[in-house]
């Protein structure tokens, strides 16, 4: 039943914001990894911004292995928690160095997706989001990542009934029709950006106001904001 729900969500949301393209030469699972670090708790302009300064400074991911923390805190602060994000790249790259011999994750490829999660969120500062983000975006698998946006539309829409992301993840996943992971994900996120908002959401021409079992639809309609740049497909 999730799984005919999901196809139908998908299918109005094409219908609304067409199918989203795909970065057309996918990043290396570290590249990815990295990038998303650098993506929580803040917008994908800054994000964005963090992620250029970075590699430009650090074009190969092993010259940091030879810096202090501070020296990459500088280059990511646009991002936010720069102390705590620096220190979570640090950690993944010498990590990578002293039980690999190489600061790479291309052995990823090779492996499930679950045995891919389970090695990613042992290392600090990577949750669930953050290593789906890396199966999805870099590996090319077939996984919706749940965010904020992701989770809290399709609760609202009624598709689940989940108290966290993670729980929202698990339940999706294991019903996601063949190829939808990377559309369902964006166009969700695009969703809540414009209309299924925190606040305030704007139900009139929600494209999915006809299934949403959301009880306190309003009459406001959406307001662009231009807010449609998405990080992980950039990087």
């Amino acid at each position: 039943m999730l799984k005919t729900d999901l196809k139908k969500v998908n299918k109005l949301l094409i219908k609304r914001f067409g199918v989203p393209e795909r970065n057309s030469q996918l990043p290396d699972p570290l590249s990815m990894l990295l990038g998303t670090i650098l993506s929580q708790n803040t917008n994908d302009k800054n994000s964005f911004r963090a992620y250029k300064n970075l590699i430009n400074r650090f074009p190969d991911w092993k010259m940091i292995l030879s810096v202090k923390i501070p020296e990459i805190e500088k280059e990511i602060r646009v991002a936010g928690l720069g102390n705590q994000k620096a220190r979570a790249i640090k950690r993944v790259v010498t990590y990578l160095s002293r039980s690999r011999g190489e600061v790479n994750l291309d052995y990823l490829r090779e492996k499930e997706n679950g045995e891919i999660i389970n090695e990613l969120t042992s290392l600090d500062g990577v949750g669930l989001k953050t290593a789906s983000c890396v199966l999805l975006f870099s590996l090319e698998r077939n996984i919706c990542p749940v965010d904020t946006h992701v989770h809290r539309t399709l609760n609202r829409v009624g598709l689940v009934k989940t108290s966290t992301p993670d729980k929202t993840f698990t339940a999706i996943n294991l019903n996601l029709p063949d190829g939808t992971g990377h559309q369902i994900h964006t166009n969700l996120i695009k969703l809540g950006r414009t209309y299924c908002k925190p606040q305030k959401p704007a139900c009139k021409k929600c494209p999915l106001v006809k299934i949403c079992k959301y009880e306190l639809k309003t009459d406001i309609e959406a307001n662009p904001t231009g807010n449609d740049f998405l990080l992980l497909d950039q990087i």
